[in-house]
């Protein structure tokens, strides 16, 4: 398994930093300036961005940046049909987002890698539920960081039906590489909601991981589940949804400003593809995994 770079100086700083941030009024900052519809604020806030990343918008559904009612729908925009292909075949997991593999790899019993000399473990990450907890033991994982410029829609990596959902209050410190390198547990410490699948490859958990200036995180079957202020600091199962069926590729839900998704395969039920490692770019739809037949 490959490793990204070990802490330097300028991670141990951005991470100090975060420690000071009031890191919740922040987001819940951004979560209102985000959604409002002034075009003033929206445009503003839409030409900032559009200059500091390259955004294709030849591929969303709406090529007009200025026409999405707020910046958060053009955040969350949709892609024109066919942009992503997903590779149908029963054979083929699919990456679920757009954006770069952080990690990916076989679990030591219960341990996942985060970056060099960091670890955490399946008892942090799934908040203590101990069913969950046996199911995932020594599987397959792989962490995909969502930057700024990327599609910001989660999907389907294989077929299978709503099992379990948990949302896990928590920090939101930054998720990208230089954070998960300085700060120890970072995916394991910040809000996340634990979407879990029972699939023909076993049981599949898709791990949304909030961010600093994620505002929220929203799913197709279980609706917008942490608006802030957060009603309470302990895990929440949320029984909406549960039973529903989804296709491969079909649309999970959606980051509301940026962040990670986790995936969680049972022992011996995948091989990951050899092209797969810390800073691999994917694209939702590509195959990641081959099924063990």
């Amino acid at each position: 398994m490959t490793e990204v770079p070990a802490v330097s100086t300028g991670d141990r700083l951005f991470a100090a930093l975060q420690y000071l941030l009031p890191k919740h009024l922040m987001s819940r900052a951004i979560y209102a300036i985000t959604r409002s519809q002034s075009t003033f604020v929206k445009n503003t806030f839409l030409r900032i961005f559009l200059n500091l990343f390259d955004i294709n918008m030849a591929e969303a559904a709406q090529p007009d940046p200025f026409a999405y009612r707020t910046f958060n729908d053009f955040f969350t925009r949709a892609l024109k049909p066919g942009a992503r292909p997903i590779a149908i075949e029963q054979e083929f997991i699919v990456s679920p987002v757009d954006g770069t593999v952080s990690q990916v790899g076989e679990l030591l019993n219960e341990s996942i890698l985060q970056a060099k000399g960091q670890h955490y473990t399946l008892q942090e990450l799934l908040a203590g539920d101990e069913e969950s907890i046996t199911t995932y033991r020594n599987g397959s994982f792989a962490c995909i960081y969502l930057a700024p410029y990327n599609y910001h829609r989660i999907h389907m990596p294989y077929a299978g039906q709503a099992f379990k959902n948990i949302y896990v209050p928590g920090e939101l410190f930054s998720v990208n590489a230089s954070t998960a390198r300085a700060v120890p547990r970072v995916f394991a410490r910040n809000e996340r909601l634990i979407c879990e699948f029972t699939t023909p490859v076993g049981r599949v958990a898709v791990i949304l991981v909030g961010a600093l200036h994620v505002g929220s995180i929203e799913t197709v079957h279980c609706g917008e589940v942490n608006p802030p202020p957060r009603r309470n600091k302990r895990p929440e199962i949320i029984a909406k949804g549960v039973g529903r069926e989804f296709d491969k590729g079909e649309e999970l839900g959606r980051f509301n400003m940026g962040s990670t998704v986790v995936l969680l395969f049972e022992r011996g039920r995948i091989h990951w593809d050899s092209s797969l490692h810390p800073n691999t770019t994917v694209q939702l739809g590509r195959p990641i995994a081959r099924v063990v037949q």
